[in-house]
């Protein structure tokens, strides 16, 4: 008899230790097609429920599917961009079960013939690269959407919206290479930065537009036969799919250690109990009755047209940090920020290219603008400074026609009120101070006002000497040339 999983929060790091996890992700993502793959039907999220159907997605009697160029050609797009090998021939199947989700009683899929195979990610993890595995990349619809009114055991209705059917979905299926859910994690994060870098898919979690399954096993270390795997299905977030992962991986633990067996088995991430919970027993694939799809054609990719979408592809996000360290000169660190978005990257190139140094925009772009995004909930498209006005402002603090402090003073009346950076400065008299007469009269003020600091300078406290710069910016509203104050003070001081 199987034994009940123990509570899994006691178990000691030592226990812990023993064991290795083994971990493959399969990710669904909705391509980001105008109808979906199989009819003419809108594939638009947020559509009133059902509005979006017609006979072959409904799976009406004597209806046949028509396959949607445009998915092919996006799923071959992201099958190149994580090193598949994209076939020339591939063919959809009949995958049989039954559920309400699912109105023609099987999903079309592809099955033994899959559109790609044999892939790899490098993702960063632990201060390295590892490389991660893909077995495969392939083609299938997605079922509609089940709403249950109250609890699932005791739900009284079940709404059902048809509008998901037929979504077209590309499925990718890592290789077991993940050895802890912060490595899941990082994997998950760079499939979907590359997918949105292709534009294949919008790959929101909140919209479903990218969902998650995990299969999980743990192993004594040191062992090579795997431990029985168990699935989570449908993670909808990379929270949940790390706390998820350390859950099972510690329940696993704990039923082994207490001599119990692992069943094989399908689970649901339960949030509110921050718990996995059964779902169903595991099925295999013959338990689907795979057969090829009679009403579909193979699939046929020509090496020509695959070669024209490998040349259309955009510059991925691993090639443009190397390149924005190389030719821009940044940090490793500030390229892996800037190069987070493609948007975010483009926005940085545009300030570069307008004449900002590429190191002062990468610095300022962290430092000012991400923050103020940030804190207003905007995206980079929705910047209220453009490339090119940020890219005029930092040449005014390069050039010292206006300091550092100030910069950044004005650079916040740019994102309340999007005027331009000369106007602001022209406007409210905000030009650097370079008069040293000026300058040494505040100085001398500052001075005066502060014996006591004074004699701790000329006693040997040297960190006194900020106080003073920073009394002699505050009385010239922070227009005063840095460099000058700091000669002046060294003079009068001494």
């Amino acid at each position: 008899m199987v034994k009940s999983a123990p509570e899994t929060a006691d178990i000691a790091p030592e226990v812990l230790a023993k064991y290795e996890p083994v971990i493959g992700l399969e990710v669904h993502v909705q391509l980001l097609t105008n109808s979906k793959i199989f009819c003419g039907c809108s594939n638009r999220f947020g559509d009133a429920p059902n509005s979006n159907t017609c006979p072959v997605c409904l799976g009406l009697p004597g209806t046949l599917p028509i396959l949607n160029k445009r998915v092919v050609e996006m799923a071959t797009r992201a099958s190149l961009a994580i090193n598949c090998t994209v076939h020339e021939h591939s063919r959809f199947a009949r995958k049989n079960y039954f559920y309400p989700d699912l109105p023609k009683g099987y999903q079309i899929s592809q099955y033994e013939l899959p559109l790609a195979t044999d892939g790899w990610i490098e993702v960063e993890h632990g201060g390295g690269k590892k490389r991660i595995g893909i077995t495969r990349l392939h083609l299938e619809e997605d079922a509609a959407k089940n709403l249950h009114e109250g609890f699932a055991e005791s739900a009284t209705k079940a709404y059902i919206d048809y509008n998901r059917c037929g979504t077209p979905l590309c499925e990718i299926v890592s290789e077991p290479d993940m050895r802890a859910p912060d490595e899941a994690h990082a994997y998950l994060t760079t499939l979907r930065q590359i997918l949105l870098y292709t534009g294949v898919s919008d790959c929101n979690m909140e919209e479903g537009s990218l969902r998650c399954d995990a299969n999980v096993s743990v192993r004594l270390r040191g062992t090579q036969e795997f431990g029985t795997k168990v699935e989570v299905k449908n993670l909808n977030s990379f929270r949940f799919l790390q706390k998820a992962l350390e859950y099972e991986i510690e329940r696993h633990i704990s039923v082994i250690e207490s001599g119990g067996r692992i069943s094989q088995e399908t689970r649901l991430w339960n949030q509110s109990a921050n718990r996995t919970d059964p779902m169903r027993s595991k099925e295999k694939a013959h338990d689907y009755r795979y057969f090829p799809e009679p009403d579909l054609l193979p699939v046929h990719v020509s090496a020509a047209w695959r070669e024209e979408i490998r040349r259309a592809l955009p510059e991925l996000p691993e090639a443009k940090r190397a390149r924005f360290v190389s030719a821009h000169g940044i940090t490793p660190y500030d390229a892996e920020v800037l190069t987070g978005t493609q948007a975010l990257a483009d926005y940085f190139e545009a300030v570069a290219k307008a004449g900002a140094s590429p190191k002062t925009a990468a610095n300022w772009m962290q430092t000012e603008l991400l923050r103020r995004l940030n804190d207003s909930g905007k995206e980079i498209d929705a910047s209220p400074v453009s490339p090119v006005a940020l890219a005029e402002l930092l040449k005014m603090v390069e050039s010292g026609e206006i300091t550092g402090a100030v910069g950044k003073k004005v650079f916040a009346t740019m994102f309340e009120s999007g005027r331009a950076a000369a106007e602001i400065v022209a406007a409210e008299g905000l030009a650097q101070i370079n008069d040293t007469s000026a300058i040494e009269q505040a100085a001398r003020e500052v001075i005066a006002k502060n014996p006591d600091n004074v004699a701790k300078f000329r006693g040997g406290n040297e960190g006194v000497f900020k106080f003073f710069v920073g009394q002699v910016m505050k009385a010239t509203r922070g227009q005063a040339n840095p460099q000058v104050v700091n000669d002046i003070l060294r003079r009068l001081l001494s």
